[in-house]
């Protein structure tokens, strides 16, 4: 379902002339690998780079027989040339030309993925920069914590996604790799100089050692990569999800014009992007498992891991792809509504300064129990009023944990009235938002 609505650049790297384009690309290095090392003459070499191609509709009717799908594409192309078709496939077997085909385009689908994580991430430094300074609460559990800025959260989506950044960077390598080391990956029937040779031509590197397959772990690591990515990609995705919730409502999805959320309930704006990017990264997910119960088959290789791999590689790449993208676009027109999180952040009636007051009573020489405790009885007072609807803020716009604080004349006689007041000022929770955005941006 992803394919309909998947960017066509993603998608025509894994159809079927996709498919068949690579092959035809590592058969045609092979035949200039060869005529390189005075196997293949001159003439029959430019021929076959000439004139080889393939039709896909042949092949299919070739493998209806012969149940090949390698055979029935080298037939096929051995069609469309005269007797210098014999040097096709020369020396090689049926992996040699498919994995180092792949690894085409999973290396050419890599590089698409990584320019959207940078694309994800650049939006996520516009909008970080925008609310680098926006008041919101931060939450644990749940429940209401401490005062931070919707700022910070962004910031550490931006550093989450760097390191998946780098890991697939690093990954690129890792599948970049081809092989054309015989039947057995014994490199008998194919000098070492001609796999160095086509590799090269490819942009490959050669797999330092194989046997008819190259190793499912480079394979598993991909996947595995991209599942980690996914993951931090719905972790972003639910917490829009829970900002959006009518009782938070402190940002949500941009609601284009004459757009409907429900059939029944008009009034509806609901938050579907993120709960579609959700729904993409537990598929994204679903392929880590697959690909690394690939990597143990039979001896020098079986084809277990195959049928997979039809599915796990378009699929895994497609729907990166596209999830990514939708990403991007939600984070770009995500809006953000700041009086709602600074009236949430009131909504506790100032219990959010809790810690503050009981770190100031340890420079008086009480300890840490005893503070524990003052502090902690004014503030199961405030839950008392709150939970009987009383007003967290009174007509002077001070909160109910303030008035019960200065009203506690041991806790005033401890620290005195200005500095009880100090503790709830919000500039003592974002005095270091410039330093770590600094860390995280480098700006």
């Amino acid at each position: 379902m992803v394919e309909r609505y998947a960017r066509e650049e993603m998608k025509r790297l894994w159809d079927m002339n996709a498919k068949y384009s690579a092959w035809l690309k590592v058969e045609k290095a092979l035949v200039r690998g060869w005529n390189t090392l005075g196997l293949i003459p001159d003439s029959d070499c430019e021929k076959i780079c000439k004139n080889a191609t393939f039709d896909i509709a042949r092949i299919d009717e070739i493998e209806s027989v012969t149940k090949h799908d390698l055979i029935a594409f080298t037939t096929s192309v051995a069609e469309s040339l005269g007797e210098e078709s014999r040097w096709v496939h020369y020396g090689i077997t049926s992996s040699d030309c498919i994995d180092t085909a792949v690894a085409l385009q999973m290396r050419d689908s890599l590089k698409i993925i990584l320019d959207d994580i940078r694309q994800v991430r650049e939006a996520i430094k516009v909008r970080a920069y925008q609310h680098k300074d926006t008041l919101m609460v931060g939450r644990s559990h749940g429940i209401h914590g401490e005062p931070i800025t919707f700022g910070l959260v962004l910031a550490i989506w931006h550093d989450e996604l760097g390191r998946h950044l780098k890991a697939l960077e690093s990954t690129l390598e890792v599948i970049s790799v081809g092989q054309l080391s015989g039947a057995m990956g014994n490199l008998a029937h194919t000098p070492m100089e001609l796999e160095e040779l086509v590799c090269k031509e490819l942009g490959l590197t050669p797999a330092p050692v194989s046997n008819q397959v190259i190793q499912r772990d480079r394979y598993a690591r991909l996947m595995s990569d991209l599942a980690l990515l996914a993951s931090s990609c719905e972790k972003i995705a639910v917490e829009v999800r829970h900002l959006q919730r009518t009782e938070v409502y402190e940002a949500e999805e941009y609601f284009e014009s004459g757009q409907k959320g429900s059939s029944a309930m008009p009034h509806k704006r609901n938050p579907i992007l993120s709960e579609n990017i959700t729904g993409l990264c537990r598929m994204i997910r679903s392929y880590a498992m697959p690909a690394m119960e690939n990597v143990a088959l039979w001896h020098e290789r079986d084809i277990s891991h195959s049928s997979v791999e039809r599915f796990i590689l378009p699929d895994s790449f497609i729907t990166t792809d596209f999830m990514l993208m939708r990403l991007k676009g939600l984070l770009e027109k995500l809006v953000v509504y700041p009086k709602n999180m600074m009236k949430n952040l009131n909504l506790t009636g100032g219990l959010v300064f809790s810690q503050r007051i009981l770190l100031e009573l340890p420079k008086q020489g009480i300890s840490r129990e005893d503070a524990y405790k003052i502090v902690q009885k004014n503030a199961m007072k405030v839950w008392g009023d709150l939970q009987n609807g009383e007003s967290a803020l009174n007509d002077k716009g001070e909160s109910l944990y303030l008035q019960y604080l200065l009203a506690d004349s041991e806790l005033v006689g401890l620290i005195g009235e200005v500095a009880i007041r100090e503790c709830f000022e919000f500039s003592y929770y974002t005095k270091n938002v410039d330093a770590i955005f600094q860390r995280v941006f480098g700006e």
